[in-house]
């Protein structure tokens, strides 16, 4: 059974810096290219970043985060992380990682497993 499991969400004050996790299980990890999305409450579910499979030499970001966030995949441990450094009021949200078996495209549909999402609340 596939399960994307993502941890490292809390409260944080505006400027601060939090770690997400994104451990998979299930299914042959290095092969997938991997992103993130957010949604907060009333809004559509946003790209934010993605990493290519292998090496994960190739990295896309949002323009809203560009030069904040930094995508980076560990194979050894089949884990995703998402370092979100300068955080702003308007990072808060649900935070969920999800697996291509393609390119890490910046649409839902581009992704086959999602992770349950871990919040992220920012405060001013």
């Amino acid at each position: 059974q596939v399960q994307l499991v993502e941890s490292g969400g809390g409260l944080v004050q505006a400027g601060g810096s939090l770690r997400l996790s994104c451990a998979a299980s299930g299914l042959p990890f290095s092969i997938f290219a991997m992103g993130w999305f957010r949604q907060a409450p009333g809004k559509e579910r946003e790209f934010v970043a993605a990493i290519s499979s292998w090496d994960g030499a190739a990295t896309y970001y949002a323009d809203s985060v560009k030069g904040r966030f930094t995508i980076s995949r560990d194979n050894a441990k089949n884990t995703v992380y998402l370092q979100m450094n300068s955080l702003k009021p308007e990072d808060t949200a649900v935070y969920s990682c999800a697996a291509s078996g393609g390119r890490p495209g910046t649409i839902p549909n581009d992704y086959y497993y999602w992770g349950q999402g871990t919040q992220v609340t920012v405060s001013s």
